[in-house]
């Protein structure tokens, strides 16, 4: 990857009739899970913060595909499906999600701190670019322990303004770290549009002073994060340090269950819908490849359908946590 900042573009790339029926079970996993946790919110059952991914599944789908077993991954706050792409537990999910003891982190994590260090994924994490330093620690350790594994380290374009997000960048790039930045660029910071928030709106340009190299890819074609996942992951194993990844993506819902997102028009979302749908994308590709057949992918949607509601059920009748666990797990 070469210094000057590139755009990806998809269009060329290819993936096999399996991988796009992978790709494509992935994503409407992500998308009907998330449409569940939304209901739950709504009846009460999961409290305090919930962000939901609805929109940017081709973003963790494709980036997961391009991984070697043993990389890890980090992210913010929109984690539900950062962690269904790394294959955690949806029952395990959603169980934390109502605050149960079989959840992922023993209910006590909620929808924003949830750990798997089985599936490499360590959080879930409430402060904004936090994530960014523990991704570059988590790099560090690996190029200290030369085990060849990479982190892909996630934050968003509200937290590309954040100040530990360059302190991360000039040490990951001067000892060659193996890590591969990601910024979802969703468009709006909680509510507060890229345009009226950052001076250099391309983000994939925010590693250029410190030699880290920048790719701007369509957040929003699973094959185009594929394929830029890829190079990336390669970059950063072989021992040419940190990759910067900007992938342009589009959340629907608005920053959290409490925002009802009236900083931009109903029109804009429903344009996005229409015209850039990840999986209506992938399931074009099938359909035209005649990799799939219209019953196919209802039969894929009734499949999906029964997970989540059978994830739905255990989180609601999984039992609370034992008052005695309240201090246990917790780093003093």
């Amino acid at each position: 990857m070469g210094q000057a900042a590139t755009r990806a573009n998809g269009a060329h790339a290819d993936a096999t009739k399996d991988e796009l029926q992978q790709f494509y079970r992935d994503m409407l996993l992500i998308r009907r899970f998330e449409e569940r946790a939304g209901q739950l919110y709504g009846m009460g059952l999961i409290g305090g913060f919930c962000h939901l991914y609805i929109g940017q599944e081709a973003v963790v789908v494709g980036m997961q595909a391009a991984l070697k077993p043993g990389d890890q991954v980090i992210t913010a706050y929109r984690d539900h499906g950062h962690m269904l792409a790394a294959g955690m537990d949806p029952n395990a999910i959603m169980a934390e999600l109502t605050g149960r003891r079989d959840g992922c982190s023993k209910g006590k994590g909620g929808s924003m701190h949830m750990f798997s260090t089985e599936k490499a994924f360590y959080g879930g994490h409430g402060i904004v670019g936090a994530q960014v330093s523990l991704g570059t620690g988590l790099a560090f350790a690996n190029r200290y322990r030369k085990d060849g594994k990479i982190c892909l380290t996630y934050f968003g374009d509200g937290a590309a303004n954040q100040g530990q997000v360059y302190e991360s960048f000039n040490m990951a790039s001067l000892w060659k770290l193996p890590v591969v930045y990601i910024v979802e660029n969703n468009q709006y910071a909680m509510g507060t549009s890229i345009q009226r928030s950052s001076s250099e709106t391309h983000l994939h340009k925010r590693g250029i002073s410190f030699n880290i190299p920048g790719e701007e890819v369509d957040g929003m074609d699973v094959v185009a994060v594929r394929e830029a996942g890829l190079r990336a992951a390669e970059h950063a194993r072989s021992g040419k340090g940190p990759v910067l990844l900007e992938l342009k993506t589009y959340r629907y819902r608005g920053h959290s269950m409490s925002d009802p997102a009236k900083y931009r028009a109903k029109e804009e979302v429903e344009d996005v819908k229409a015209k850039r749908d990840p999986i209506e994308h992938v399931k074009k590709l099938l359909l035209d490849a005649g990799h799939a057949s219209e019953e196919w992918l209802k039969d894929i949607d009734r499949e999906i359908r029964a997970v989540v509601t059978a994830s739905a059920e255990f989180a609601q009748t999984s039992p609370e946590p034992d008052a005695r666990e309240l201090m246990t797990d917790v780093y003093l």
